[in-house]
This record gives C-alpha cells, sequence and structure tokens, in this order.
C-alpha cells in the first residue's frame, strides 16, 4: 500500500473489506477496535474473535473494569500499524482476526451474567473462531472456561497473576474474582497436573495441586527459567491462559482493582511470553485493567500489548 492510499483510511474497524491486514489510519482518531480489527458478528473465515466483557460487579476492592475493554482497544491503536516485534510474523496480515464487540447484559442483574457470559462464549467458539477476552473482573474467566471445556475437554490453566484466585467457595450462587479457578478444579475443568500459575504473591497455602511460580522465584531464577518451567509443565496440553494485569507489578500497571508490590516487570512478561510460542494454547483473556486508577493510561497499555502476545501464541500453532 503506498502513502497515498494508507493517508485516506479511515475506521478501517468499520470500512475494511475482510479481516487482514495492518491499518495505517491516525491512531489517535477513528473507531476503536482492538487493533483497528473490522467489528463482526459473523465469523465465517475468522481465526480469532476478540471480544469485550464489561463487568466488574464481583470485585473485592476497587471497581472500575468494566471500563477496561474500551480502554484497551483505544491503547491498542498504537500497536496497530505494525507488525508485533520479536515474533518473525505478522499476526494481522496473516490471520483473519475480528473484533466480536462487547457482551452485552443487564447491569442490574449481576446473577444473570455467568451464564449470558458461557453463551457469549459459545456463540463464538461454534463460529470456528479461537476467543481473545478483554475484561472485566477476574470472575469472567470460569464461565468462559466452561464453555471452551465443552469444546476442547479439561484444560491446563497458564495463569499470571499476583493472586491464585483458588480461595475456597462452594457456595454455587456467588461469583466472586477470587474463588473462580477454585470452582474450576471443583467443576474438573482444569487439567490441574499441567497449570501453573504465574507471578503470585499473596498468601493462600492450597494450592489445589497447581505449580506456582511466585514472584520471588520469578526474580531470582529470571524469565528464561520461568519459561522453561511453564513449558515443562503444560507440555502438549491444551491450554487456557489467563492474564489478570496484577501480575504487573503496580510501577507498571497502577490501574488495577488490587494491586501488590512486588511483581513482574512489563519486559519479564514480554520475555516469558515469547519464550513460550509452540504451547498448544486454545483461548484465553486479559483482564482486570481499570481506567478511574489508570491516570497515564499505561496500564491498558501494558494489557494491550499482552493481548497482541497472546493473539501471536495462539496463532503460533496454526501457521
Amino acid at each position: 500500500m503506498g502513502l497515498e492510499d494508507a493517508v485516506k483510511q479511515v475506521d478501517t474497524a468499520v470500512t475494511r473489506k475482510g479481516f487482514k491486514g495492518r491499518s495505517f489510519e491516525n491512531t489517535f482518531a477513528g473507531v476503536p477496535s482492538f487493533l483497528r480489527r473490522t467489528y463482526s458478528k459473523d465469523l465465517t473465515g475468522v481465526d480469532i474473535a476478540v471480544t469485550g466483557i464489561p463487568f466488574d460487579q464481583a470485585v473485592t476492592n476497587r471497581p472500575g473494569t468494566r471500563l477496561g475493554p474500551r480502554a484497551i482497544r483505544e491503547a491498542s491503536a498504537l500497536q496497530s500499524p505494525d507488525a508485533p516485534y520479536g515474533w518473525g510474523f505478522d499476526v494481522m496480515e496473516e490471520f483473519a482476526i475480528a473484533d466480536y464487540g462487547d457482551m452485552p447484559f443487564d447491569y442490574a442483574a449481576p446473577a444473570d451474567v455467568p451464564a449470558a457470559i458461557e453463551a457469549h462464549a459459545d456463540a463464538i467458539l461454534d463460529q470456528g473462531a479461537a476467543m481473545v477476552t478483554l475484561g472485566g473482573d477476574h470472575s469472567i474467566s470460569l464461565p468462559i472456561l466452561r464453555a471452551h471445556v465443552k469444546k476442547h475437554g479439561p484444560l491446563a490453566l497458564l495463569q499470571f497473576d499476583a493472586h491464585t484466585d483458588t480461595w475456597a467457595d462452594d457456595d454455587t450462587n456467588r461469583f466472586d474474582h477470587g474463588t473462580g479457578f477454585y470452582k474450576a478444579v471443583k467443576e474438573g475443568l482444569i487439567d490441574v497436573e499441567h497449570s501453573v500459575q504465574v507471578g503470585i504473591r499473596t498468601d493462600n497455602p492450597d494450592t489445589l495441586g497447581i505449580t506456582v511460580i511466585d514472584a520471588p522465584e520469578l526474580h531470582r531464577t529470571g524469565a528464561d527459567a520461568v519459561a522453561e518451567k511453564i513449558r515443562a509443565t503444560v507440555g502438549d496440553a491444551k491450554c487456557y491462559f489467563s492474564f489478570d494485569i496484577d501480575a504487573l507489578d503496580p510501577a507498571f500497571a497502577p490501574g488495577t482493582g488490587t494491586p501488590v508490590w512486588g511483581g513482574m516487570s512489563s519486559a519479564q512478561v514480554a520475555a516469558i511470553l515469547r519464550a513460550i510460542a509452540g504451547l498448544n494454547i486454545v483461548g484465553g483473556d486479559v483482564v482486570e485493567v481499570s481506567p478511574p486508577f489508570d491516570t497515564s493510561g499505561i496500564t491498558a497499555i501494558a494489557g494491550a500489548h499482552v493481548a497482541v502476545e497472546l493473539l501471536c501464541l495462539l496463532a503460533w500453532k496454526r501457521r
């Protein structure tokens, strides 16, 4: 594409024909789909669908992640003109990626939300696309996992987080961002033997058998060793990827509901994610970006980068 054609591009989220290709419109203007991908509910021929679930009524501390999907989309525009760095291929040129939009729900009926999320995920997966979700709080991962397990069977979990989110909760009527993976283990959704939680730095003695690489271990051994341990644990198992933005230290991601000091740097995360290319990741989410506490926008930028890396991880096995 020549410069003359590039400068004429505008609102490619709604004007592009098809689902491939980078965008060269002004990054500070236009319709903010994720990476300027085409908005579509019809996923015919689509490899990966990005969707948002703007739900934050299951948090234990600061709210605001309902605004996360919009902020992550806006931040992702910064990456829309260029191939993702360090991957050796351009996921936007080689793969059909659509923005499926946000899930609609009645904010005044929160008890109905888990079933709505699962149905929303079913609608995407049933069309044959892989699913990347922008949250929202971490409670959304449980119903998304349920949908993925219907399609793939029990999955290994690769979770980046300051918290394990496996606090005991046997009340089926509760929907809590700190207990979702406890319930997922109890429901048999997670292949515990091949699961890993990375960056943990809050106390929860019962790991439910999941391998934990806590933040001190990560800082002590380094990104390469962590990536090697992840690869050894997950192996060839089908894997669901869940990234809570509070896995990053608050210096890199202050805009989140439950920040904890001593976390990972952006550089460490980038190194780990690129070193685990080849894992059989079938879907994933980026959650807990809370724009009201993100005055400079750096948390949304970090979330957008993680989501793009997730696109590359998903595409790696499909190349």
